[in-house]
């Protein structure tokens, strides 16, 4: 398989443009390249997992990216502390978010009983 076809990387791809656009008047560069950049790894380690060559480091890179949706979870918490979004807004990433990290531990799982 291809990561192009993996449902959680087409989701990841859509989370980073819906992050830019969030955050695309932010003038606190700091904290928008951070939340930019969390965002991008969860694709990106997605798609490294996938071409790893093996179920382990494909396991390692998915958690990396589990960790990284945990992280813009947190940094989406302060976007709306910050009034960068609204209450609805941040729930709907969030959930966006979620639907992606569950996706990475299914793999993970199924990953895990294959050996």
């Amino acid at each position: 398989m291809v990561f192009e076809d993996l449902f959680i990387w087409k989701s990841a791809r859509i989370l980073v443009n819906e992050i830019y656009k969030l955050m695309y008047n932010c003038k606190d560069y700091g904290f928008r390249d951070q939340l930019q950049r969390a965002t991008i790894s969860i694709m990106n380690n997605i798609a490294e997992g996938c071409n790893s060559g093996s179920n382990s480091k494909y396991i390692y890179f998915l958690r990396i990216a589990r960790g990284s949706c945990a992280e813009v979870n947190s940094m989406l918490y302060l976007c709306e502390d910050f009034n960068y979004c609204t209450s609805k807004k941040r729930c709907d990433v969030q959930k966006e978010v979620n639907k992606i990290s569950k996706g990475c531990l299914t793999i993970i799982n199924i990953l895990k009983n294959k050996d």
